[in-house]
């Protein structure tokens, strides 16, 4: 990890695009803000775009903008990412799942730095250094036709493997201890400290979804104790476990229904969280995947106190009142209108005026 620290500092200094390759949760978006922050472009704003997370006829509105009458709802022009982030870094995840006929336009934006809106005829000219991350296997990709030869020479200038979990469990003491520190303030529970033992084991499980699932750990960690541990079989349990759960057994005299109602709250307030941290901040997908109804997820949210980690871009099904209008596209496709919204997205994304 200070070898890839070191190529991050020296990568940083040239103002390039850089391909971030690395399984899912290992931690590609994290270096890549790293690159931006000792860049000489830290100063500009930072903006991320999933490309897994929309349709083909979405991701080109919300990559390229579009001009009024583009298309059916598009009562309005409205910049797309790249012109919100003049100046600054864009980081393409999941940028294996982009369609070819869009990874064909990327391409020229990377070449020739310029771009036509969706609609458009204007050439519009940026200034924006472009980061990709995937979690695929490119060659394999390539191969089966599914991602452009000629972009992935243009993206792999360099090119930095964030390796996973498993491959590095020294880091592990000093992750989950400050993931220990940060969620117990963010979830309103007690801190908790790791035996000796369960870190040990946590130094022998695979860790599959590594850096995010050491994070949902250490929320159920917070919360369950020890019956939180992923390798436990679930009718291995301790006893003493749900005592634990708790802190120790006195803490159960006195107040027995308050204790349990605590508990209760602090195990819904981690599955929401985690719900929506899987789903990037989606509430109606977060609510589908809770199996509750979005009414219900939102009143949580607001009874919790539940904010997306700043500098996050909210997906764009969510954006909503006067942050932006949700219109159909073809019939089936929802597109934020333009106006306070583009305005609303500078803010948010740290972009300046």
């Amino acid at each position: 990890m200070k070898r890839l620290r070191r190529e991050l500092s020296c990568v940083a200094r040239v103002d390039t695009s850089v391909l971030f390759l690395g399984e899912s949760g290992s931690g590609k978006e994290v270096a890549a803000r790293l690159v931006h922050v000792l860049s000489s472009r830290a100063g500009r704003c930072f903006l991320k775009v999933n490309c897994a997370a929309l349709p083909a006829e979405l991701l080109e509105s919300e990559l390229f903008g579009y001009q009024r009458g583009a298309f059916t709802g598009a009562v309005n022009s409205k910049p797309g990412r790249f012109e919100l982030c003049q100046g600054g870094t864009i980081l393409l995840d999941e940028i294996g799942e982009m369609p070819r006929e869009l990874q064909a336009k990327l391409l020229h934006v990377l070449q020739d730095h310029s771009f036509t809106r969706l609609g458009g005829c204007n050439k519009i000219h940026v200034d924006v250094r472009v980061l990709a991350a995937t979690n695929i296997d490119v060659k394999q990709a390539i191969a089966e036709k599914h991602f452009r030869v000629d972009l992935y020479y243009r993206l792999n200038t360099f090119v930095i493997r964030v390796p996973p979990l498993r491959e590095r469990f020294e880091d592990i003491n000093i992750l989950l201890s400050r993931f220990l520190g940060r969620y117990a303030l963010q979830l309103g529970v007690p801190q908790r400290t790791v035996p000796q033992s369960v870190m040990k084991d946590c130094c022998k499980y695979p860790w599959p979804g590594n850096v995010r699932e050491l994070q949902s750990f250490a929320k159920r960690y917070l919360v369950l104790g020890e019956d939180a541990l992923p390798w436990l079989d679930s009718g291995s349990a301790s006893p003493c476990a749900e005592l634990d759960s708790c802190g120790n057994g006195s803490a159960f005299i006195g107040d027995l229904k308050g204790r349990v109602r605590d508990l209760k709250d602090s195990a819904e307030r981690v599955a929401i969280l985690d719900a929506l941290e899987r789903t990037h901040w989606n509430r109606r997908e977060a609510a589908r995947l809770l199996n509750i109804s979005y009414k219900s997820i939102l009143s949580k949210i607001r009874q919790y106190g539940l904010d997306p980690p700043q500098g996050r871009m909210p997906p764009l099904r969510e954006l909503g009142g006067e942050a932006a209008a949700i219109r159909v596209v073809a019939g089936k496709h929802p597109v934020r209108r333009a106006g306070a919204g583009a305005k609303s997205l500078t803010a948010e994304a740290g972009c300046p005026k």
